[in-house]
């Protein structure tokens, strides 16, 4: 009879508590935790979409026999290293592995940009359906990525904050102090200069690095170099 009170009287402990426990953040930090590492994973899944994308637009481009070899082989060498850099919720801690991946599809941007730029001098790849429908799915995954990159920043912000401020921060240095501060995306240099184009005596297009911009319109005056 007194094992069962005491089992009793446990049982009525835990389910006391359990309120007052939740109530004063004990499952906050895993919580938003949680979400900034889902928010992650529609990164990455953004990412992998668009590395999807590309072999079929180089090839593509590849079939028009257009001559922009060095702007294919730089997207094709962009995308081998985008997809070779991989980070896991777990190293969204680290900077350096977060600094790697970012750079490195900041890098498959650039590439991606100054080909698109490159094939407006073309009107076979201008009429070409299934160059217009690759084109437009990569513009669309372009999009969900801005959208993905904002949803985890915003996440990881709120995380990041929690870790911090009272009366979280006690869980965070208790229970929760494995819990670290997460990465946040940042404007790479990629996204900060656009692709210069420059016409050579044939007319077709030689890109400059950059990257970011939408391509420029056939007919249009070329940046400045």
């Amino acid at each position: 009879m007194a094992r069962f009170n005491a089992r009793a009287l446990a049982l009525t402990t835990v389910l006391v508590a359990a309120p007052a426990v939740t109530g004063c953040g004990y499952n906050t930090i895993p919580t938003k935790q949680e979400r900034a590492e889902a928010a992650w994973a529609d990164v990455q899944a953004q990412y992998q979409r668009r590395a999807d994308l590309v072999p079929n637009l180089v090839a593509t481009v590849q079939g028009a026999a257009i001559q922009e070899r060095t702007t294919l082989t730089d997207v094709i060498n962009a995308r081998a290293r985008a997809t070779s850099v991989n980070v896991s919720a777990a190293d969204l801690s680290n900077p350096q592995a977060f600094q790697q991946y970012q750079q490195a599809q900041g890098q498959l941007s650039g590439a991606l940009s100054r080909l698109l730029v490159s094939v407006e001098a073309y009107p076979q790849l201008q009429a070409n359906q299934n160059f217009l429908t690759l084109q437009s799915q990569l513009e669309g995954t372009e999009n969900r990525i801005t959208i993905a990159r904002r949803d985890y920043n915003e996440a990881v912000r709120d995380y990041n904050t929690t870790l911090r401020t009272f009366p979280n921060v006690i869980w965070a240095k208790t229970v929760h102090s494995g819990s670290q501060p997460m990465q946040l995306f940042t404007a790479t240099a990629e996204a900060q200069s656009a692709p210069q184009v420059n016409f050579n005596l044939n007319g077709a297009p030689a890109a400059t690095p950059g990257g970011g911009a939408a391509p420029v319109a056939p007919g249009s005056t070329p940046p400045a170099p």
